[in-house]
């Protein structure tokens, strides 16, 4: 099966399919609840928390990547993640290794990358508008873009833990006293 193994990882599931129609979603549920923001409050305005202490809906901008990194930077984040974007999809096979779970946390991830990139090059900045407090202490806003990257990542970072456990097994299944020569019960 190494033959089978090595070729996966060049023919494992392309960007153009599910992964790119997930892309797509994440980037118009991102775009909408935006502009139902910008078009209902004020930028900074804060309103009534949903659940008191802990979250509310807020409207503020960030010129910069998460918790206000590179602040004043927007056009050097908007080309960085032009270039992860492209290189994301140029090696979206090699990326996601034949997986379709990798493939589609990776399809979640672009659609993050693409959210926040519209509002870069269209405006200068992110509209970030989720915010989440704990006893006064706050938590940065954030926005479905990001939601979408975090989770994607931890996806994948799952699904690839995952499988190196699941690939481990099976190693240390063909090891056990089957002897030299012998196939592997074909699973079921």
């Amino acid at each position: 099966m190494v033959a089978d193994d090595a070729s996966r990882s060049h023919s494992g599931p392309s960007f153009w399919g599910l992964p790119a129609a997930l892309c797509l979603a994440v980037c118009i549920v991102d775009q909408g609840t935006k502009i139902l923001v910008t078009r209902a409050w004020e930028v900074n305005a804060q309103q009534a928390p949903l659940i008191p202490g802990f979250f509310r809906l807020v409207h503020f901008r960030n010129t910069g990547a998460a918790w206000g990194l590179f602040a004043g930077h927007p056009r050097f984040l908007g080309i960085l993640s032009l270039v992860v974007l492209t290189g994301m999809i140029f090696f979206f096979k090699a990326l996601n290794e034949g997986s379709r779970a990798r493939a589609l946390a990776l399809g979640v991830i672009c659609g993050g990358i693409v959210g926040n990139l519209v509002d870069r090059f269209a405006y200068g900045e992110v509209v970030d508008f989720l915010l989440f407090s704990y006893k006064g202490h706050y938590w940065p806003a954030f926005n479905v873009a990001d939601s979408a990257i975090c989770c994607g990542v931890g996806a994948y970072m799952l699904i690839s833990t995952l499988g190196a456990c699941g690939e481990k097994r099976k190693d240390t299944r063909k090891g056990d006293g089957e002897g030299e020569g012998k196939a592997s019960p074909a699973p079921h």
